[in-house]
């Protein structure tokens, strides 16, 4: 068992948005941070408009893969931020729970996703205070 907090991210494709956040969590946390992502129905690959705007900031996430949800990935983590994904989540007690309304960035131009990756950006950054972990 680990000491370091264990963060699931959660949309439905796993394309975009859970993809964008936990490619900045991996960047600004390193190692401090187990870092998880899925979908209630995941894509078929990343959204290229997602991995072109996190590479516009260092951020190569181009190598992930869409994942599917599972009981045994919410089991395993801390915080479970779910975007978008309803209630196809399953509930553990004990778990931290948290929903970010974000755009989806679905279909969008790498125009349209740059606020919503900076938005995510954001998020993590006060995440990260939240655990008190340090970021770079």
């Amino acid at each position: 068992m680990s000491d370091k907090p264990s963060v699931l991210f959660v949309c439905v494709h796993n394309a975009g948005r859970s993809q964008m956040a936990a490619g900045w969590l991996r960047h600004l946390a390193g190692d401090a941070v187990e870092v998880r992502s899925a979908g209630s129905l995941p894509g078929d690959r990343v959204n290229p408009a997602a991995v072109e705007a996190m590479a516009e900031v260092g951020i190569d996430i181009s190598d992930q893969r869409p994942k599917v949800l599972t009981t045994d990935a919410v089991e395993a983590s801390d915080v479970v931020i779910t975007m978008g994904c309803g209630d196809a989540c399953p509930i553990f007690p004990g778990k931290r729970y948290l929903d970010w309304q974000l755009e989806d960035p679905a279909g969008k131009g790498v125009e349209s996703v740059r606020p919503i990756r900076d938005e995510i950006e954001g998020r993590i950054r006060g995440l990260l205070a939240e655990l008190q972990v340090p970021s770079a």
